[in-house]
């Protein structure tokens, strides 16, 4: 089922606003609220499925879903009447990748790095309680693969990136996330906090995260994280099939290529190494 969201907050006494700017940026949060709806389903909803999963009504669903679809940010299969994400997304995305080029920075090394450990490397960036991967690296060989790939999400308890970056965070950040944790996932919010806690020490003495068959029963990785030039925190992970990836193997012999790789873009970026001055 597609993961449910709320819907936005009211504003409080304290934000005096006019009721036609009230209602236009409730309809703007209700429409990414169905963007996001379709983006985590598994395939096209329809109406009343994404009124199931945005807690919107129907009938205010359908209107949404009209004024996406006409702007071509949903499309509407005319066979099944269900919506699905639009292209128009796509150009969007691609603005925003066009001003964005740590990815072009990061890919040599990443490059090098998935080639020397003869395993997968994602780059991501936070959304929430996950890691949003976006992009991938794989090594030249090819004889190992995941099917992670651009877009996959990581849950920060239980990924290797998710501890690099919950370890590379301050103590108020951390306490943030936490807090984060327990609004949003109250049945499991325990269990992530001595994850990533235990995940902060293990951070502090390696200098990396580590996932051994956690986040997926069949993937072993470990994470570290990269500072970009304007102080954005990225989360990384370099792993891949726990049988041909042991936790031995990956803590003797590819850490090693992962903190030398973690300090050349760090230098590459003019951002101090682990260990400098932040």
């Amino acid at each position: 089922m597609p993961r449910r969201t709320p819907p936005a907050p009211a504003p409080s006494a304290a934000e005096p606003e006019a009721p036609a700017a009230r209602d236009e940026v409730s309809a703007l949060a209700r429409g990414l609220g169905v963007l996001r709806a379709l983006a985590d389903a598994p395939g096209p909803l329809s109406n009343r499925a994404l009124a199931d999963a945005t807690g919107i009504p129907k009938a205010t669903v359908s209107r949404l879903a009209a004024t996406l679809a006409a702007a071509g940010f949903v499309q509407q299969d005319a066979d099944s009447e269900r919506f699905q994400l639009g292209p128009a997304l796509l150009d969007l995305s691609s603005a925003y990748l066009r001003n964005f080029d740590m990815r072009a920075l990061c890919r040599p090394y990443l490059a090098e790095l998935a080639d020397r450990a003869q395993a997968s490397v994602h780059l991501g960036l936070r959304d929430g309680l996950d890691i949003l991967m976006i992009d991938t690296v794989r090594p030249r060989s090819a004889v190992i693969l995941t099917r992670t790939d651009i877009g996959t999400r990581m849950d920060i308890a239980t990924s290797a990136s998710g501890r690099a970056y919950f370890g590379a965070l301050s103590a108020a950040e951390r306490e943030a996330l936490l807090q984060a944790y327990r609004r949003e996932a109250p049945t499991r919010w325990k269990t992530a906090r001595e994850m990533l806690l235990r995940a902060a020490e293990d951070v502090e003495a390696h200098g990396y995260g580590s996932s051994f068959q956690e986040w997926h029963r069949d993937i072993n990785a470990i994470g570290f994280t990269l500072r970009g030039p304007r102080g954005e925190l990225y989360a990384l992970s370099c792993g891949g099939p726990a049988y041909a990836l042991s936790p031995k193997l990956l803590r003797t012999q590819v850490a090693p290529a992962v903190l030398a790789t973690q300090q050349a873009i760090g230098r590459a970026c003019g951002v101090a190494p682990r260990g400098e001055a932040r």
